[in-house]
């Protein structure tokens, strides 16, 4: 017989290693049975099911209803997640893809809503419009309009900041005053990458701007990524990120400023021509409250917030304290060899997208009415005919229909 100390001994001695792991993988086992146990309890309320409804509504005005999506929607399940991409960039600014590539990208990410928003130039959404409807796709026109704000921070120049214009399905109103904007920053492109290259040059890194004008491809206004693109060419650097983050940053000794408006001026604008004014990737500015609440007095309406990496609270605070729709979008632009975020990746919850839809409604519907009914000097056509697909309009339904009668009538001043 074996003493009773050796039994209590042998009763308090650990168990083999074997059954250590054995244990320790049933312990894990059932921490994720409760993870998952969690995950289903969680309690869907009115608002967002209300907002899933009008979410899904908007996007397939004619499908019928459906509950279980409803519910997949609101509970933010990847399954059952309506994927909106809100800032994307072709190959008419400063991207990689063209608008028809963008967009069959996008389709293959499973976005259902694409934002193109090219900096200083809504040259592509025809072409995008185009490739969607073949696919099934929503697009919202868009543009990201270089600008400046007085920087406290930094005494000898004004702070560089981007201002997302979103339009509704005719696009702007007052199109000929957006465009002259725009087209005045394109030219300042050309001025601006005249300046940079003249830096490169006395850094002892001289380029022909006719290479660059090449890269950026005919009708382009040049950007700094193309710059970096003549950079890497040349073998002055090793890739477009080494290129930006030793001279073309902000600031940096090769960067360059152009014919950039104020952002003041900017969002006014937008407003004027029936557009949703998104303040892009604030997190890149010196003091994200002092330029939100000085732009926030201009109309601004939204702010960026959401990002791949996940939402950025402190962003996410100043938004709650000015008023803004919280908004955020990939800026993609499709770089191969550098690490940047797909289209579809930042995943809005459906309050957000609620959120913005339930704001761009009305100025979209007024701009809408705006197009339709204002009179010009001389004879013109409806700007955008050439936008509108035989699907329904989420702006104003009615007026689309108007408006399809309409859109290749020429209005008289008279």
């Amino acid at each position: 017989m074996i003493p009773l100390q050796q039994q209590e001994d042998a009763t308090d001695a650990p168990p083999p290693p074997l059954q250590q792991q054995e244990d320790a993988t049933q312990k894990k086992n059932k921490k994720k049975k409760k993870k998952k146990k969690r995950r289903r309890r969680k309690i869907v309320t009115p608002e967002e099911i209300s907002a899933a409804t009008y979410v899904r509504h908007w996007v397939f005005p004619d499908s019928p209803p459906d509950d279980a999506h409803i519910l997949e929607l609101s509970t933010s399940k990847p399954a059952g997640r309506i994927l909106f991409e809100l800032h994307s960039h072709s190959t008419c600014s400063d991207g990689f893809l063209s608008p028809t590539a963008l967009v069959h990208r996008a389709h293959a990410r499973g976005v259902k809503v694409l934002a193109l928003t090219d900096h200083d130039t809504m040259a592509g959404i025809t072409e995008a419009i185009e490739a969607a409807h073949k696919l099934g796709i929503k697009i919202i026109p868009g543009v990201e309009i270089s600008a400046s704000v007085f920087s406290k921070e930094e005494a000898k120049m004004d702070e560089p900041v981007h201002i997302l214009a979103y339009y509704g399905s005719w696009g702007p109103t007052k199109y000929n005053e957006l465009e002259e904007m725009l087209t005045c920053i394109r030219e300042g492109r050309h001025f601006r990458a005249k300046k940079i290259l003249s830096k490169l040059t006395q850094l002892k890194m001289p380029l022909k701007f006719e290479q660059v004008s090449r890269i950026a491809g005919t009708g382009v206004a040049p950007g700094r990524v193309h710059v970096a693109r003549a950079m890497v060419e040349a073998g002055y650097v090793e890739n477009i990120r080494q290129a930006f983050s030793k001279y073309l940053y902000d600031g940096g000794p090769a960067y360059a400023s152009g014919n950039e408006p104020r952002a003041e001026k900017v969002i006014r604008l937008i407003c004027r021509t029936g557009g949703v004014a998104v303040l892009a990737h604030p997190w890149a500015l010196k003091n994200p409250p002092a330029v939100v609440k000085s732009l926030k007095a201009s109309g601004l309406h939204a702010i960026e917030v959401y990002r791949s990496d996940g939402k950025l609270s402190g962003l996410s605070d100043i938004a709650d304290s000015y008023g803004l729709v919280k908004v955020g979008g990939s800026d993609f632009h499709g770089r191969s060899g550098c690490e940047e975020p797909d289209l579809g990746s930042v995943h809005l919850p459906v309050i957000s997208i609620f959120e913005f839809l339930k704001l761009a409604h009305p100025i979209w519907c007024e701009a809408l009415k705006d197009i339709l009914t204002s009179g010009a000097d001389g004879e013109r056509k409806f700007p955008f005919c050439n936008w509108i697909s035989d699907r329904p309009c989420h702006d104003c339904c009615e007026i689309q229909i108007l408006g399809k009668n309409l859109s290749c009538v020429t209005i008289g001043s008279g």
